[in-house]
C-alpha cells in the first residue's frame, strides 16, 4: 500500500509522500475550486462535465447549498458523485473538500435558521453559541460538506458598514469568547466528525472609511494588534481554528490578500497557526482590478501566494494558467506553490476525506429542521431581545387585552425576519447575478421570497399568544423602504380603534440592491428606511400607546423615537422563530434578558462611537459635546432592560495585590430584587489608571448571563489573568506594567454598581 493510502502512517508522513507524486498541474488544481452547480445536468451529478473539470483532481468544491438550490438528499448525492468521480477518476485519488457558509446556521435549502450574530452576541452566553454551531454542523456533515465559512471575527466600530449585523459586535473581548465557542462547537474534539472553522476577515474589515464595504481602514499598528487582531489569535490559540479568510480591504496601502506581514509573519510565524488561508471570493483578482497594485492576473497570483493565501475562491483564475505560466518561467517560485499545496493535503488528511469521503445521502433530510432545533432557535432567538425601553412599565402586556392594533411593515413578513448570510438572501443575489449575465440558474424554482423552512412572522406569533376574546388589528401601513403613504390612513385608523398599538419597523438583510442592510448595503445615515418614520409619528399621534419592535441588522439612530416611544425593543433579525420569541417578550413568557454588544449612536454624525475609548476620546475640549449634540450614545454597549430588577453587593477581589505573573478572583454577590424571574449580565470592567501607553477608560474582561428567581442570590466569579491587562509599549513589545487597576462591576459600560482597586506589583 502506498504510504498516503495507509491510514496507520502519520499524517505528515501521509502528506509528504502524497505530495511527492504530484504533477505542476495537479498541485495548481489543489489551490483553487469549481461551483457546484458546474457539475450539475438536470439537477444531477454530471460525469461528463467534471471529466473536463477536475482531470487533474481539485482541491475545493463551492457553495453546494447556496449555488445549487437542492434539497438535502439531493445536495449529498451530488457531493458524493463529486467524491467518487475524484476518487475513482483521477490519478491520485484526493478528495475536495467542500465548503458552505454557516454563519448563524448552515445555509442551504431546509437548514434550520437562528438568530443574525449580531443577534447571537446580544446573548452573552456563548453556551448558545455553542448549540448553534452543533447543529448546523450535524446538518453539514449529513450531506458532505467540511468547511465552514465562518465565524466573523471583524471588531465592528461603524454601524454604517453593512456587514455590522455578521458580526459580534464592538468589543474584542466578547468577539473572542463567542468566537473561540463557535470554532470548538464547529470542528469538535475530533475533527474527523467536525466541520473545519474560517476565521474571517482578517483584518480589521469592521471599520471601513466612511463605513463603506472593502474601503481603507485606517487602523494603527498598536490598535490592530490590541483590538482588531485579538479575537483572531484567540480563536486560533484557544479554540484552534484550522482556516483564516482574508479581507477585501487594504491598511496603509497593503490590501489584506498581500499582506505578508499579516499571513505569513503574524499568523504563522507569531502565531503558529498550522491551517489554510483562503481567498474571500474574488480577492485574489481584485488586486489587480480593484486594488491596482498588479497589472494582470498573473502577477495578483503572485503577490496572493507570497502573502501566504494557499486557496483561491470560489475558483481557479489568476491561481490557473497565469500562476501556472510565472512558475514554468521561474519568476514565482514552485516552493511557494508546494508550501500551499502540503497545507490543503494535511488538512484533508486531518480531516479523514481520504478514508470517508462519502455519505448517507437517503440518510441526509433526517438531520433537517428537526424540533429539537426549532426549540433552540426559539430559545437565542428569546434570548437575544433586547429591551431598551419600558416607560411605567408598559410591558409586559395583558395577554386579554381588549384590542390590540399591530402596524408595520416587518409585521407580518417571514423573509425580514432573516440576516444576510441565509439560504434565501443569498438565492437573491445567485438569481441576480444569473439574470444579469444570461446564465443558466440552476435554482429550481420556489416561492417568491425563497423561505424554505416555516419561519414566524410576529403577527402570526402575537396571534398564537393573545387571550381568545383579544380583537387583532392589522395593517402594514406601509412597505419597508417604499415612499408611499397610501396605507398610513388604515393604520391610522387600526391604532385609534386600538387599546396598544405594536408598530414593527426596520428594513431588509441581504446583497441586492433592494435591501437596507447586509454585505454590501451600507448607509449613510441610520434612520429607519423609506417613511417608516413617518408612520411611527402618525401613530403615536393618534393618542394610542406605542410599542416599537426594530427588526434590522444594524443599531438605528432613532431620533425623537427615543423620547416619545414608551416603549422599544430591538429583535435584530431574529430568525425562522422571531415571531414567537418576540411574542413571548411582549406577553410576558419570557423576561428578556439581552444585552446591546454595540453602542448605538444618538445620530450618525458621532460615529465612531464606542465605550472603550481613549481618556482623550469621546469629548471635545473644552465644553465636552458636539455644538449640536451629545457625544453621548444613545444606548450604550452592553445595555439591556428587565421585567425585574437587580442589586450588586458584596464585591471581593482576593488577592488584592498581585505579581505580573500571577492571577486574582473577582467575585460578586447579584440578588433578583424584582417579582419575577429573569436573567442578567454581570459584567466585569478593567482601567489601568496610569500607563506609558494611553489606556482605554474601560475594557471589558469578563461576563457571565445568571438566571435568578425571586429574591434569589448568586454569587459570580470571575478569574482575571494578570497577563489580560497587558498592552503592546513604545517598542511595541507586549508588556504587563505594574501599577493600580481600577475594578468595575455592573450591568452595562456606563451602569457600573460596584468599584474597587486592583494592585499589580513587580
Amino acid at each position: 500500500m502506498e504510504i498516503y493510502k495507509d491510514v496507520s502512517q502519520s499524517i505528515d508522513a501521509r502528506t509528504k509522500d502524497l505530495f511527492s507524486k504530484m504533477t505542476l498541474d495537479e498541485k495548481i488544481a489543489q489551490i483553487g475550486g469549481v461551483w457546484s452547480f458546474e457539475v450539475l445536468e438536470a439537477g444531477k451529478f454530471s460525469s461528463r462535465m467534471a471529466e473536463s473539470l477536475f482531470k487533474n483532481g481539485i482541491g475545493q468544491i463551492c457553495r453546494p447549498g447556496v449555488s445549487t438550490g437542492l434539497p438535502p438528499k439531493d445536495m449529498a448525492e451530488l457531493i458524493n458523485g463529486i467524491q467518487k468521480f475524484l476518487v475513482e477518476n483521477t490519478r491520485l485519488g484526493i478528495p475536495a473538500l467542500i465548503h458552505e457558509e454557516c454563519l448563524n446556521g448552515f445555509m442551504a435549502k431546509n437548514a434550520t435558521i437562528f438568530p443574525q450574530i449580531i443577534g447571537m452576541a446580544s446573548t452573552w452566553e456563548p453556551e448558545l453559541v455553542d448549540k448553534m454551531t452543533q447543529v448546523a454542523k450535524a446538518q453539514m456533515i449529513a450531506v458532505g460538506v467540511r468547511q465552514g465559512l465562518s465565524p466573523v471575527l471583524d471588531v465592528a466600530r461603524d454601524p454604517r458598514w453593512g456587514r455590522v449585523e455578521e458580526t459580534f459586535g464592538e468589543d474584542p473581548y466578547l468577539i473572542a469568547k463567542m468566537g473561540t465557542t463557535y470554532v470548538k462547537g464547529l470542528q469538535g474534539d475530533k475533527l474527523q466528525n467536525g466541520v473545519v472553522a474560517t476565521l474571517k476577515h482578517f483584518v480589521g474589515y469592521g471599520l471601513p472609511e466612511g463605513g463603506l464595504n472593502w474601503a481603507p481602514a485606517h487602523i494603527p499598528p498598536r490598535l490592530l494588534k490590541e483590538v482588531y487582531l485579538y479575537p483572531f489569535k484567540e480563536a486560533i490559540k484557544e479554540g484552534g481554528a484550522l482556516s483564516v479568510m482574508n479581507a477585501y480591504h487594504e491598511i496603509d496601502g497593503i490590501p489584506c490578500g498581500a499582506s505578508t506581514e499579516l499571513f505569513t509573519d503574524i499568523l504563522r510565524t507569531e502565531w503558529g497557526f498550522e491551517g489554510i488561508v483562503v481567498s474571500d471570493y474574488y480577492a485574489v483578482d481584485n488586486l489587480q482590478s480593484y486594488h491596482l497594485i498588479a497589472p494582470d492576473k498573473a502577477n495578483a497570483a503572485r503577490l496572493a501566494l507570497t502573502a501566504g493565501i494557499d486557496t483561491e475562491l470560489p475558483k481557479h483564475d489568476c491561481y490557473g494558467q497565469p500562476l501556472k505560466e510565472q512558475i514554468e518561467k521561474g519568476i514565482v517560485s514552485e516552493k511557494l506553490l508546494d508550501r500551499a499545496v502540503s497545507r490543503i493535503l494535511r488538512l484533508k488528511f486531518m480531516l479523514g476525506l481520504f478514508e470517508n469521503p462519502y455519505v448517507k445521502s437517503e440518510e441526509a433530510a433526517k438531520a433537517f429542521d428537526l424540533p429539537e432545533h426549532r426549540q433552540l432557535a426559539l430559545e437565542t432567538a428569546q434570548k437575544s431581545i433586547v429591551l431598551l425601553k419600558n416607560k411605567d412599565s408598559i410591558l409586559p402586556i395583558n395577554k386579554n387585552i381588549d384590542t390590540i392594533a399591530i402596524i408595520g411593515p416587518n409585521a407580518d413578513v417571514q423573509r425580514n425576519l432573516l440576516g444576510d448570510y441565509t439560504y434565501p438572501a443569498h438565492i437573491e443575489i445567485t438569481v441576480l447575478a444569473a439574470e444579469a449575465t444570461g446564465a443558466q440558474l440552476p435554482t429550481p424554482d420556489e416561492r417568491a421570497d425563497h423561505v424554505t423552512v416555516p419561519v414566524v412572522t410576529i403577527l402570526d406569533g402575537i396571534k398564537a399568544k393573545v387571550g381568545k376574546n383579544t380583537r387583532i388589528l392589522y395593517a402594514a401601513g406601509c412597505e419597508y423602504n417604499s415612499t408611499s403613504k397610501d396605507g398610513f390612513p388604515e393604520a391610522v385608523k387600526a391604532a385609534q380603534s386600538a387599546t396598544m398599538a405594536i408598530v414593527v419597523v426596520g428594513g431588509k438583510s441581504g446583497l441586492s440592491p433592494d435591501c437596507t442592510c447586509g454585505e454590501m448595503r451600507d448607509s449613510a445615515e441610520l434612520h429607519l428606511p423609506g417613511v417608516q418614520d413617518d408612520l411611527v409619528r402618525a401613530i403615536y399621534e393618534t393618542g394610542t400607546p406605542v410599542v416599537l419592535i426594530l427588526v434590522d441588522g444594524r443599531p438605528l439612530a432613532l431620533g425623537w423615537i427615543i423620547e416619545k416611544i414608551p416603549a422599544i425593543i430591538e429583535a435584530w433579525l431574529p430568525g425562522e422563530e422571531g415571531g414567537n420569541a418576540v411574542a413571548d417578550v411582549l406577553f410576558g413568557n419570557y423576561n428578556p434578558g439581552g444585552k446591546l454588544p454595540i453602542s448605538f449612536p444618538a445620530n450618525s454624525g458621532q460615529i465612531p462611537v464606542y465605550y472603550g475609548h481613549k481618556p482623550s476620546g469621546s469629548r471635545s475640549q473644552f465644553w465636552g459635546d458636539y455644538v449640536d449634540a451629545s457625544t453621548s450614545p444613545a444606548f450604550e454597549f452592553g445595555y439591556g432592560l428587565s421585567y425585574t430588577t437587580f442589586d450588586f453587593s458584596n464585591l471581593r477581589i482576593e488577592p488584592k495585590r498581585v505579581t505580573l505573573t500571577g492571577k486574582t478572583s473577582i467575585k460578586v454577590d447579584i440578588k433578583n430584587t424584582g417579582d419575577r424571574a429573569g436573567e442578567e449580565v454581570v459584567q466585569l470592567y478593567i482601567n489601568d489608571v496610569v500607563a506609558s501607553i494611553t489606556r482605554p477608560v474601560k475594557e471589558l474582561k469578563g461576563f457571565k448571563r445568571v438566571a435568578l428567581e425571586p429574591s434569589e442570590t448568586k454569587t459570580v466569579e470571575f478569574e482575571l489573568p494578570i497577563e489580560t491587562l497587558g498592552f503592546y509599549d513604545k517598542d511595541m513589545k507586549f508588556t504587563v506594567e505594574p501599577g493600580i487597576f481600577k475594578v468595575m462591576v455592573g450591568r452595562s459600560s456606563k451602569d457600573i454598581s460596584l468599584e474597587d482597586e486592583l494592585e499589580v506589583i513587580a
